[in-house]
């Protein structure tokens, strides 16, 4: 009853005629039907997957029970990840060549426990550092000696980790050209535990579990040496008041640099174009062309950069030298350069639609890269400060009606479900992001808000307390929500304050922080943030790739500069790549000179 293709092959259609003559849109997989509720159904109105959150019912019509079901065959996320699996390895080949495997101390791979390649792909890129082997493989007796509860001890799973990885025992080549690797089981059940994403066997975004380990760093280091801090730099942000010419600083830390990708830049549009029409040609003959010889369009890191450190406008800014509103302009430049920098290319992004796509574009990756021209300057001799902001400037008056539909326009639609997914929106729009979009859009309706939020959704603030441009006190103003939100939980209003000053206003992070920072917590003086600074000169020794249409689907490879020679580790199989793809990659770890 599937689809027929076009050259006669495949199903009768049967399925894709009875849409046509009756307008029934949704399809179930039998096999697929959980007892929970789950189970594969295809949309022919909209062309793709689909929820039913009443699927038990509408079964129940045809009498099915789904109590009874047993799942009996692969969905099409986990086709597709098999597929992609099998496919990728033979791209990977690099033109039908043979890698060869490689073992030894240093070359073990993982075992993918069912999409876990995203963790798979993180953990290899963290044990090439220094500081992650002196902490956890020099010192790993340490942590096996004095653990009382090892399954639920991080450092010691972590310590685990880099000894299996790095010893060699792990990593023999077989006859079949694949090694064992090591299982990571005990690791992944404690991380993931109570997270409602890494708990999963879903595929998870790796950019947000680097950042998620990372958090779990600082939680289970405090008071000791944290190799995460590794990553961690300074990120300067000057606004200046366009009527009065004065201006303001400010400082965050982050600890990965993510760029947009700018598709105005690309560099061969003549050859994309002719491609697309040859495309197109082909199509129309019932034909396709070899993927292989696929022509993508292609961007230099440099515009990408260019883009970051641009100014930008900033409406509706409450300048307190005019003390009114006028707009100002905003700059962002780094001003501390980490021992290793974690580049993220933003491939993923919304179509007119919402549907989340995946931008397949090639980006020059250059081996080595002087970051020079986003180094931060700090307050010039020339300049005049803003003066402080004294009182409270009168509140923004914003449409409710608006804020409600907002809030609620994530969870109206089954056609919204991947947007939610991808982009972790499962209750709607986030409050603070309402709060955002209509206030920069100045009460225009629904239709603007929603314009501004498709355009704002992957900004690193999106979801952060909103708080009107110019209105930012120089002292550290909390989050007056999430005060009784900490102190609810047993810590005091001053606890509160320093954590949240501390975690930029997370909740979540901030009563890690609390956890991890008690000696810290009983002086109440404030310290700054320590940041690793140098030479803003870096080489390229690792970068992730990911293969698929979103980062809840599709699979992670990473490859990795060692002893002079890129090795590809695809989950538990390792060789030597002979022709690493860099300009496709997703993550790139760069490592200063």
């Amino acid at each position: 009853c599937g689809r027929k293709f076009f050259d006669g092959t495949g199903g009768n259609n049967h399925a894709l005629e009875h849409y046509a003559a009756t307008s029934y849109p949704l399809a179930v997989k039998l096999g697929t039907i959980t007892k929970d509720g789950k189970a594969d159904i295809f949309s022919y109105t909209e062309d793709d997957l689909v929820e039913d959150p009443k699927l038990g019912e509408h079964l129940a019509h045809w009498g099915i029970n789904i109590a009874n079901m047993e799942k009996t065959e692969k969905s099409m996320v986990e086709l597709e990840l098999e597929l992609n699996q099998k496919a990728e390895w033979f791209t990977l080949q690099e033109s039908g060549g043979s890698l060869r495997p490689i073992g030894g101390p240093g070359y073990t791979g993982m075992a993918n426990l069912g999409n876990s390649c995203y963790l798979n792909s993180v953990i290899q890129m963290m044990f090439i550092i220094p500081d992650f082997i002196r902490k956890y493989v020099d010192n790993a007796s340490r942590f096996f000696e004095k653990s009382d509860d090892p399954p639920n001890d991080f450092n010691v799973q972590m310590a685990k980790l880099g000894v299996s990885l790095l010893s060699g025992k792990y990593s023999q080549v077989s006859p079949d050209k694949e090694q064992p690797g090591i299982s990571p089981v005990m690791f992944k059940t404690l991380v993931g535990r109570g997270h409602p994403d890494f708990s999963t066997k879903r595929q998870q975004d790796a950019q947000e579990f680097f950042l998620y380990m990372l958090t779990l760093l600082e939680r289970h280091n405090h008071n000791q040496v944290n190799p995460g801090t590794v990553f961690k730099f300074k990120v300067e942000e000057r606004v200046q008041c366009t009527a009065s010419k004065k201006v303001k600083y400010s400082h965050r830390s982050d600890y990965c640099l993510s760029l947009n990708i700018p598709l105005e830049a690309v560099c061969n549009k003549e050859e994309v174009a002719a491609y697309e029409l040859r495309k197109q040609e082909t199509e129309a003959q019932g034909k396709r062309l070899d993927p292989e010889f696929i022509i993508r369009p292609k961007i230099k890191l440099f515009s990408c950069l260019e883009v970051f450190i641009q100014s930008e406008i900033v409406e509706q800014f409450f300048s307190t030298a005019v003390n009114g509103k006028t707009t100002a302009r905003k700059t962002t430049r780094v001003a501390t350069f980490p021992d290793y920098l974690l580049i993220q290319l933003k491939k993923f992004t919304l179509r007119e639609d919402w549907v989340p796509i995946k931008l397949d574009v090639a980006v020059e990756m250059p081996d080595v890269l002087d970051l020079s021209s986003l180094r931060a300057k700090g307050p010039q001799p020339d300049e005049e400060p803003l003066p402080e902001l004294v009182g409270s400037p009168p509140a923004p008056v914003m449409d409710q009606a608006v804020l409600a539909e907002l809030a609620d326009m994530g969870k109206l639609s089954e056609q919204n479900h991947r947007f939610r997914c991808n982009f972790r929106i499962n209750l709607g729009f986030p409050p603070e992001a309402c709060k955002r979009a209509v206030f920069f859009t100045q009460n225009s309706g629904l239709e603007a808000a929603t314009t501004w939020i498709m355009e704002h959704i992957t900004d690193c603030n999106f979801a952060d307390p909103f708080v009107p441009p110019g209105t930012e006190s120089a002292e550290f103003t909390p989050n007056p929500d999430a005060v009784p939100m900490i102190i609810g939980m047993g810590f005091t209003q001053e606890q509160a304050y320093k954590a949240l000053k501390a975690t930029n206003n997370n909740v979540e992070r901030a009563v890690d922080w609390i956890f991890s920072h008690q000696e810290e917590l009983a002086d109440t003086s404030t310290s700054e943030p320590e940041f690793r600074d140098g030479d803003s000169k870096y080489k390229l020794v690792a970068f992730i790739s990911h293969m698929g249409s979103s980062t809840m689907v599709g699979h992670y490879v990473i490859h990795i500069l060692k002893e002079g020679r890129w090795v590809i580790f695809n989950d538990n199989k390792v060789a030597l790549s002979e022709n690493p793809p860099k300009e496709l990659g997703y993550l790139y770890l760069y490592e200063r000179l």
